[in-house]
């Protein structure tokens, strides 16, 4: 009995062996996701993209506060809560205690997140003697054209877990600004690190955070690796890794995602849908999401400085066509203004104009624009959210110009390059889009149509206008919600008239995924996040 018992033993010990490993390797398996283009780098300070702060800001990094996944509702984060004084001009944050930074082989962090680094991260964009402040060449677009300059007074700590934010005016939707990527909290020890050996664009490729995920590496094109953080402060993620998959082909995603060379795919065309749906290993996350695709109009450039010749194109766009071609019926709506009807201050009131190709005609005669004249649109190679085949759209709207005598020059360019480009004032036209950074309507007309915007570069119409300015500037500072729609309203109809853009649609959003993915949120903002998420 004895030998008995020995050999049942070790048979026990030799088959739990088998099972523990056997399930060891099943769960070293990343979560491998399949994204639509490459992140333009990993500062995120210094970018707009969606693509870059799904990699960067929801992966990397924290902010003060955050938004309850799939809402925008704010909810602490780096900050346990906060006190508001009675003028709104005033916000103190009481930092959570505890929270490590990443360890990595380029950063050993030798304290625990304080006051002092949030005070970094902030004046580093707002203080021009911060010894970081001009260690961008691209400045910060975010916190220039939300006019966070002008806004923020001084940023001070009382203690080594409390923070002073003064502002120079009440700002209605701060806290959700505060929840936005530009605001992420980077370590100051870091910074002074990189500093001191005179290596600070390392900061842009050897990110060091406090988020669920630590980097690993990138190769450009092809993918971003990461590990889960064990020390993140909401608990370590489930994923063993998480590996971003790059391919601009929403088609290749798909395929990759069906032979399960990754268990996410982002963007799937819509009219791809149904197939996926009818796939009983795979399955659709959809959302109302708050997003705008536009064609914005260079409106310093010649001819198209002229709001007729503005009109004259929005005129002979055929819109319903276009949204109907690339997005499937029912999967989006006309645009019509800058940013979607769920949003207060929606100027039910604006209409496109009716599609009149010989009033079109007209107007570019009276504007004295030659026939066979020669505009150039710049449009990504890859497909995404606002836009699933940007070749198709340009194709489209090429075909809609030419009926009027106007040649459109089609220019496709990888994304990030696409963007510098644009920001420079190079295009006659640029296919663009925007997913809402908050849910709030200043987070569309401030970074896209304001003056601020304008001056750097982010506003790719280069449109101007005080009175329009004016108003989004009045709403920002009012807390009345019914006022701010007012004023909201008013500054569509200013926009109606002026034309700067071709609103092209509102359309909704869907992620595919495999049937055994577990505990992802899609979010109406489009962000990405991916610290809850599991493969069973």
């Amino acid at each position: 009995m004895q030998a008995v018992t020995k050999k049942t033993s070790a048979l026990r010990l030799l088959l739990a062996t088998l099972i523990l490993g056997s399930t060891s390797q099943l769960a070293a398996k990343p979560l491998v996701v399949c994204t639509e283009a490459s992140p333009e780098g990993f500062d995120v300070v210094q970018y707009t993209t969606a693509v870059t702060f799904d990699a960067a800001a929801e992966t990397l990094f924290n902010r003060l506060v955050d938004f309850k996944p799939g809402t925008t509702d704010v909810q602490p984060a780096l900050a346990e809560r906060w006190d508001i004084s009675a003028d709104g001009l005033t916000y103190t944050f009481h930092l959570r205690r505890g929270v490590k930074f990443h360890t990595t082989d380029y950063f050993k962090p030798s304290r625990d997140l304080n006051a002092d680094d949030v005070l970094w991260s902030l004046r580093r964009q707002l203080d021009p003697n911060h010894p970081w402040h001009d260690k961008t060449s691209i400045g910060y677009p975010y916190f220039e054209s939300m006019a966070f300059k002008s806004l923020l007074k001084s940023v001070d700590k009382t203690d080594d877990y409390t923070v002073v934010i003064t502002l120079t005016r009440p700002e209605a939707p701060f806290l959700r600004d505060m929840a936005m990527g530009f605001t992420s909290i980077y370590s100051a020890e870091y910074g002074d690190q990189l500093l001191a050996a005179g290596k600070t664009a390392e900061l842009n490729s050897k990110p060091i955070g406090t988020g669920p995920f630590i980097f690993q590496r990138y190769n450009k094109d092809a993918q971003v690796r990461f590990k889960p953080n064990p020390d993140y402060f909401r608990g370590k993620p489930p994923a063993d890794a998480l590996v971003f998959a790059i391919a601009t082909d929403s088609n290749v995603r798909l395929q990759k995602l069906r032979a399960n060379e990754c268990q996410v795919a982002l963007y799937p065309k819509p009219d791809d849908v149904p197939s996926i749906m009818a796939d009983p290993r795979l399955k659709v996350a959809q959302t109302e999401a708050l997003v705008t695709g536009y064609i914005a109009m260079n409106t310093q450039h010649p001819y198209l400085s002229d709001v007729r010749v503005r009109k004259a194109i929005n005129m002979a766009f055929d819109r319903q066509t276009h949204v109907d071609q690339l997005f499937g019926k029912g999967n989006a709506l006309v645009g019509i203004n800058p940013y979607p009807p769920s949003m207060i201050g929606y100027n039910t009131a604006n209409q496109n104009p009716p599609r009149d190709l010989d009033q079109a005609r007209a107007l570019l005669k009276q504007a004295g624009v030659p026939q066979g004249t020669v505009i150039t649109l710049f449009t990504r190679n890859g497909g995404g959210p606002t836009n699933p085949n940007p070749r198709l759209s340009a194709e489209m709207l090429q075909s809609d110009l030419a009926q009027i005598g106007l040649k459109l020059d089609i220019r496709v360019m990888e994304w990030a390059e696409m963007l510098r480009r644009a920001k420079k004032g190079e295009a006659d036209l640029v296919s663009s889009g925007w997913a809402g950074d908050n849910g709030d309507p200043d987070n569309f007309l401030t970074p896209l149509l304001s003056c601020e915007a304008a001056s750097n570069g982010e506003n790719y119409a280069r449109w101007c206008n005080s009175k329009f300015q004016a108003l989004i500037t009045r709403a920002r500072e009012v807390s009345d919600n019914d006022e701010r729609a007012r004023l909201y309203s008013e500054a569509l109809t200013v926009y109606d008239e002026d034309q700067p853009w071709i609103s092209m649609a509102h359309p909704k959003v869907f992620t595919a995924m495999r049937d055994n993915v577990e505990g992802y949120v899609i979010s109406p903002l489009t962000s990405n996040n991916f610290a809850t998420t599991r493969v069973k």
